[in-house]
């Protein structure tokens, strides 16, 4: 067992705790309590967090950690599939290399889990998972697979294939080519379904297979979007095949507020603090997460990595603080909305009894850019220890 004591408590669950106590066992959260007794047999381990912060691991909700890896170029990119613009069987998980050495900076980051998948150079890219930051093995690491199904608008897309001389070039094929897809899933969908009832054989069609858990709402469309016209495309897509979206980047979310609102589905920010290199970033602000969650939309904040660093998600989130969005609304856009916007609420985001234990210590508020990670817990073993190392243990470089 791990016992946390004399933490400043940040439950993300609408309590603090002052000089409170958290009582892990079996990587779970077993208690949470001003005092906690228990008795030592030897191997309870303790830390006095010393007032400290004491949070649930931060999440990020959407990046390519590990898909595309830091320092080995063409060799460790494997985050778009550029031949087909439509491959929703790509599933991230056969990319992913866990011993990406930006991994050892999520932890050193107190980050705990991300949402890691395919790039955005296809109209419908594969899909998304989440997966926790520590471990050699990576189907050890998950917590949801699939988690969502990459679609794609704008530049991007358009971009790869008017390169290569193929479709789509314009945002109405970039549409047309989504909503074809869709049509050909559900029919799909619909003939396994009268089979199965009819109790007739059916060959399975591994293209198409993978939709179902989309049209069953048990995942997400995850909508790359930057511009006006792409958010409420996607959002309108969505809705004609009445489909869960979460609107990912958002840079333009901010102009149209009121209409992401009453779509219902959530925004996922960022990443701000890079270039407006491309067309469709040019109203690029960090003002965009407090409008839109001011207007009652859910937010959480994305550093989209490794276009700005993942251990920078703290820091954009403070600047995004800085820019509106409300102090306490920018620790949940990074813990429980994050997870939230993911569909692992049940597991991470908060601490809660039962929850996991993925907890970050900081020696004060996160989004500030002097603090200091202490410890980062991950199932509740203690993968970092900055008395002891200044990098994560055992966490490959």
């Amino acid at each position: 067992m791990l016992l946390i004591k004399n933490g400043k408590i940040m439950t993300m669950a609408g309590v603090i705790l002052e000089n409170g106590c958290v009582l892990i066992n079996q990587g779970k959260i077993k208690d949470i309590g001003k005092a906690i007794k228990v008795e030592d047999d030897g191997e309870l381990q303790v830390i006095d967090a010393k007032g400290n912060w004491v949070m649930p691991g931060i999440i990020e909700s959407h990046c390519h950690i590990g898909i595309t890896e830091e320092k080995k170029g063409f060799e460790g990119d494997d985050s778009n599939e550029t031949c087909n613009p439509i491959t929703p069987y790509l599933r991230a998980i056969d990319a992913i290399n866990p011993m990406d050495a930006a991994f050892a900076e999520a932890v050193h980051a107190g980050i705990t889990a991300v949402m890691v998948g395919p790039g955005s150079s296809n109209v419908v890219g594969g899909q998304f998972l989440v997966m926790k930051t520590y471990g050699r093995v990576i189907d050890e690491t998950i917590v949801k697979n699939p988690a969502a199904m990459k679609i794609s608008f704008g530049e991007n897309p358009k971009k790869n294939y008017s390169d290569q001389g193929k479709s789509p070039q314009t945002r109405m094929a970039i549409g047309a080519m989504l909503r074809e897809e869709l049509c050909k899933a559900k029919q799909y969908i619909d003939r396994k379904k009268r089979a199965k009832n009819s109790n007739e054989e059916f060959e399975e069609d591994y293209h198409y297979e993978c939709w179902i858990p989309v049209f069953e709402k048990k995942i997400p469309l995850k909508a790359h979007v930057h511009r006006t016209d792409d958010i409420m495309t996607a959002i309108r897509i969505a809705k004609e095949f009445d489909l869960d979206l979460t609107l990912d980047h958002c840079s333009e979310g901010h102009l149209v507020a009121k209409q992401i609102v009453e779509s219902g589905y959530p925004a996922i920010v960022g990443p701000s603090l890079v270039s407006r290199d491309k067309i469709e970033v040019q109203n690029l602000t960090f003002r965009t997460a407090g409008i839109l969650n001011k207007e009652g939309v859910l937010v959480s904040i994305t550093t989209d990595h490794p276009v700005t660093r993942i251990e920078a998600l703290p820091i954009c989130t403070g600047l995004a603080v800085r820019a509106g969005l409300d102090l306490k609304e920018g620790l949940k856009a990074i813990t429980i909305n994050a997870a939230e916007i993911c569909r692992v609420d049940d597991r991470l985001g908060s601490i809660e009894v039962g929850k996991d234990a993925d907890i970050a210590i900081f020696d004060g508020n996160p989004m500030e850019v002097f603090t200091k990670t202490l410890y980062t817990i991950i199932n509740g073993v203690v993968v970092y220890d900055s008395s002891i190392d200044e990098n994560p243990m055992g966490a490959p470089r």
